[in-house]
């Protein structure tokens, strides 16, 4: 005897929409001051009082340390939706690195005890916050085996692959803004020679190319997980 009944529609699975951290502010009535930076204008020097957190609205930010010898090395370039400076609301009294602009940038500043005040008073934004800096952390891992077991050329490429958010949730950059070549041979640790010669291997492969900003193509992962 045949059945009858009515199969209900399944549901669709709909994913949530990024956190928009700006409109939130906005809504809650977050007090924090708009900044505007030239490309190259420093924000915070290595050593400065620490007493606010920092979001990007607009543009990028490179940061770097300076070690007791005087060398530079750049540990992260931050991209529009990140938060930095946050190390303050865990006690941190002097910055432990610089904040530089690598292009025209517009900053939210929020000052310590208004952030604080916000992460304990409204819980969705202070789940997404957290979430943020596991993130953060996961990056930083990932950029530490990277390092210690990865060739320079399979750095380079996975650095310019995340510039341009390929891998990430965000909808992949069909531009980035460039960058030089010596802040990507600080970033992956090894000299502008050779970040010059896989850059122009990349352009000859069809991997980059270079029209009023750099174009990444998403066959550069091929150079990732080539063995």
């Amino acid at each position: 005897m045949s059945s009858n009944r009515i199969k209900k529609p399944k549901k669709q699975l709909t994913e949530k929409p990024a956190f928009d951290a700006q409109a939130f502010f906005d809504s809650a009535g977050v007090s924090r001051r708009v900044v505007e930076y030239r490309d190259s204008q420093k924000i915070y020097s290595q050593g400065e009082s620490a007493k606010n957190v920092m979001y990007i609205q607009d543009g990028g930010i490179q940061l770097s340390v300076v070690n007791e010898v005087g060398k530079e090395a750049v540990v992260a370039i931050l991209s529009p939706g990140a938060f930095f400076g946050e190390g303050c609301l865990a006690g941190q009294g002097v910055r432990i690195g610089s904040a530089t602009a690598i292009t025209p940038t517009t900053l939210l500043v929020i000052e310590k005890k208004e952030m604080i005040c916000v992460l304990h008073a409204e819980r969705v934004f202070s789940d997404r916050f957290v979430a943020h800096m596991l993130a953060r952390n996961i990056r930083i891992e990932e950029d530490l085996v990277d390092q210690m077991f990865n060739s320079s050329e399979k750095r380079l490429a996975r650095t310019l692959l995340l510039r341009a958010r390929y891998g990430t949730q965000n909808e992949p950059q069909k531009m980035i803004a460039n960058i030089s070549q010596e802040t990507l041979a600080e970033m992956i640790g090894t000299t502008r020679p050779r970040v010059n010669f896989f850059m122009n291997k990349f352009r000859k492969l069809g991997f980059i190319k270079y029209n009023g900003g750099l174009h990444v193509d998403p066959s550069l992962l091929s150079v990732v997980l080539h063995e």
